[in-house]
């Protein structure tokens, strides 16, 4: 269980703060009484973030993790005790277009911000994320925090790399870092829309196929978000506890693997669409076949478990999306504003959802 009263009136540095799994951290740590500063690159309009408030309650600094002398400043001048390493580059596609702007956010944005935390007097935890995807593709599953990281594309290296240097720091400067890799995150807030839980959510309230951007095989860990925040929040609070945790990593998933087709489908039966039959492109490129984790060292040292199952976990997920894509909607069209609401169409937006 988390404790509230490890958090009350903590300074507490959130990188990624406007992101997916940021802004509920966020969310979560306010309302633990946590004084929050978050470090905000680009302001995306319908986040959560923004769209729910979460920006009004904390303090938000406007700069990129890749800037040194800011990371400093902020950790000085706000009194930062524990760090939340989120900001990064995360979507496969991407860097395996741009695998420059990945390497340097997800790498250059890591050392640069253990450095300054190194150099601060007043640092106390730093959670930096890693993934399943360090582990690159290893031949035992599932796989546990003693497999070697091997990532081979652009984005699996950089999450290797950054888990690498975060073990580093720890060993050689006796900074309290520990990491976290988790499997593949879901839930409300979740705006991008290639992803395979929203694109097919999205698909479904138009009435669509969803589209597989697989071959429908692939397979891999779900987690719901909520559980991830949790996660963070135990493991900075257990290396609160014993420092000895200083730079081991721990793996958090619900240690049921799926693949991409029969989570599709589990969506389909949420929303209550099993006639619509998903559409697979079989263009995946750069991607690991099979990948799910152990969670034993997690529950054994931390005491965490996933609180959600599946079902919850996309139920939730599916109310928030119907109610964010209406509102967005009304937002968009004055007809329907001047109309006094109702359900509107959201197939206006975005592209068809694909897997992760």
């Amino acid at each position: 269980m988390a404790e509230p009263a490890f958090w009350r009136d903590r300074g507490v540095l959130v990188t990624g703060c406007s992101g997916f799994l940021g802004g509920w951290l966020t969310d979560w740590l306010v309302s633990a009484g946590a004084g929050v500063i978050g470090i905000v690159r680009d302001q995306v309009a319908e986040s959560r973030f923004w769209r729910e408030g979460i920006a009004e309650r904390i303090t938000v600094v406007r700069g990129d993790v890749e800037d040194g002398a800011l990371l400093e400043r902020v950790l000085g001048e706000y009194e930062v005790q524990t760090v939340m390493h989120l900001a990064a580059q995360t979507i496969v596609g991407i860097a395996n277009r741009n695998p420059l702007s990945t390497f340097e956010t997800n790498i250059g944005g890591t050392w640069r911000l253990l450095e300054a935390c190194r150099r601060s007097p007043l640092v106390r935890q730093v959670i930096i994320a890693s993934s399943d995807k360090a582990y690159g593709s290893q031949p035992r599953l599932p796989y546990t925090e003693g497999d070697p990281l091997a990532g081979e594309h652009p984005y699996d290296v950089s999450k290797s790399c950054a888990d690498l240097i975060a073990a580093a720091y720890a060993k050689s400067f006796g900074l309290p870092v520990a990491i976290t890799r988790c499997g593949n995150f879901y839930g409300g807030g979740d705006l991008n829309f290639n992803r395979i839980v929203p694109g097919t959510i999205r698909s479904v309230l138009r009435g669509e196929s969803p589209i597989i951007r697989s071959d429908g095989h692939l397979t891999r860990d779900y987690i719901y978000v909520e559980d991830a925040v949790l996660a963070y929040v135990r493991l900075a609070e257990a290396l609160g506890a014993t420092p000895t945790l200083a730079g081991e990593a721990f793996n958090f998933s619900n240690e049921q693997p799926l693949s991409v087709l029969e989570l599709t489908r589990r969506i389909l039966d949420v929303m209550e669409r099993p006639d619509l039959e998903p559409v697979m492109l079989d263009q995946a490129t750069n991607e690991i076949p099979h990948q799910h984790l152990a969670a034993g060292k997690a529950r054994a040292h931390l005491g965490w478990k996933p609180r959600y199952t599946l079902e919850t976990g996309l139920e939730r997920t599916v109310a928030w999306y119907r109610a964010h894509l209406s509102a967005v909607a009304m937002t968009a069209d004055p007809a329907a504003q001047r109309c006094g609401g109702g359900r509107v169409s959201t197939a206006s937006f975005g592209s068809d959802g694909q897997d992760p």
